[in-house]
């Protein structure tokens, strides 16, 4: 037995029942068909999931710290990775300075 479904034919409306169905959505005006304008400026769904890209690109790498430094950085609640980069960010401008 074959696994693939068969699917009916979709039945296109003619050029007359086409601009019946055209009136008809045209009539209501909670419904109304979307303008050549509208349909260029929609984008399809998945690029707008997940969080937008960044600028300011990082990296991804592996890394292990102290207890005491995670413990800290940690204890300043939410936002403690980024303020973690940041102390090192200015390290690494007062360093460079030099």
């Amino acid at each position: 037995m074959s696994k693939t479904t068969k699917r009916p034919a979709v039945a296109m409306p003619s050029a007359e029942e086409d601009k019946t169905i055209t009136a008809a959505a045209r009539s209501d005006p909670d419904a109304q068909p979307l303008t050549p304008k509208q349909l260029k400026e929609m984008v399809p769904l998945r690029t707008l999931r997940g969080r937008p890209k960044s600028g300011n690109k990082k990296l991804l790498i592996s890394v292990r710290y102290s207890p005491e430094v995670v413990a800290y950085f940690k204890s300043t609640g939410e936002g403690w990775q980024s303020r973690m980069n940041e102390a090192l960010r200015e390290y690494v401008e007062q360093h460079r300075a030099a």
